[in-house]
């Protein structure tokens, strides 16, 4: 079963590298606006005359997960393990419900695209590009702050684009992969500490922090085993507990401490500055720093397949040995 779950891996990501996410008719987009309708309908109460209380509005939301998280992978997961697949069947399953669940060209492809506007056409067109992928304001930017940006994003999504999915289809197979992947959205859509969504997304919230606790950790071991080993395990143990999120905070800081550059810092979000923790140890981001980091993620996926090929042989070998 090992190698097949290989096989099935290997197979979701040469898919995702040769045609990237799709284009048209994601499954993602399809949630994402009946997320979107269902939240209108439960979460509908500003300038009411009965204004629910926080505890109402956080049932709502965790009555919405759900609705939205629960069906599908449920329904994969009875066939999945129902026992009623061919090996054509499992192929047929497992590998599209992974693919459509990581996004690793799509990071990759967003990283390159602002270090390529900024070398061809300069900061303007990289403060673009990067307003694609970061909610902080980008409009004042200077190269540190682009490339700083660009490469927390590279590095937190790899955890959670990535690296997650692979880890919960591992573990549960396609409906794991599946799962992760709505609940991650919903989490993308509702986890923000505003008055619409600091009550109706706290389940969602809690819940990807959970689902992320594990495998972001994982990563962070690895982007660590994959530069400088000792500078990354000490900003991940000096500086990860400062950060607002308990996952992200590992992973950046890791990958930055791996990378030996400077992250974090303060940032403008929506008008308004805010502080942050300084993330890694080093000089100053440039441009150039971002293909480093998607180099370390991919990095790191080459990491995770040859552990699970070496995990495969030990297993072959000593049921050979005892044969």
């Amino acid at each position: 079963m090992v190698v097949m779950l290989i096989l099935w891996v290997v197979s979701a990501l040469l898919l995702d590298r040769l045609l990237g996410e799709p284009s048209r008719f994601h499954p993602l987009v399809g949630f994402g606006n009946l997320a979107i309708w269902l939240e209108r309908r439960l979460n509908q109460w500003q300038g009411s005359s009965t204004e629910p209380s926080v505890s109402a509005r956080r049932l709502r939301g965790g009555l919405a997960w759900l609705l939205l998280v629960l069906p599908l992978p449920l329904i994969i997961g009875l066939v999945w393990f129902g026992g009623g697949l061919n090996e054509l069947g499992e192929w047929l399953l497992a590998v599209p419900a992974l693919y459509l669940s990581i996004g690793w060209q799509s990071l990759r492809q967003h990283g390159r695209a602002v270090a390529e506007a900024f070398s061809q056409k300069g900061l303007e067109a990289a403060r673009h590009q990067v307003s694609r992928i970061v909610s902080r304001d980008t409009d004042s930017m200077d190269e540190a702050a682009v490339s700083r940006a660009t490469i927390e994003s590279i590095l937190e999504n790899g955890s959670d684009a990535i690296f997650a999915p692979l880890f919960w289809f591992m573990v549960a197979g396609p409906a794991g992969a599946v799962m992760y992947r709505l609940a991650n959205t919903l989490d993308a859509m509702w986890g923000y500490r505003t008055t619409r969504y600091a009550a109706f997304g706290f389940c969602s919230a809690k819940l990807d922090d959970v689902l992320n606790w594990i495998p972001a950790r994982l990563t962070a071991v690895s982007y660590a085993l994959l530069g400088q080993t000792a500078t990354a395990r000490r900003c991940w143990r000096d500086q990860a507990g400062y950060c607002a999120s308990p996952n992200g905070g590992p992973v950046m800081c890791s990958g930055a401490g791996s990378l030996q550059i400077e992250l974090g810092g303060g940032a403008c979000y929506h008008g308004q500055w805010q502080s942050r923790p300084v993330m890694g140890e080093g000089r100053a981001a440039v441009i150039g720093d971002i293909n480093r980091s998607i180099q370390l993620v991919d990095k790191t996926v080459m990491l995770w397949i040859g552990s699970w090929m070496t995990v495969w042989i030990v297993i072959w070998v000593k049921g050979s040995v005892f044969v």
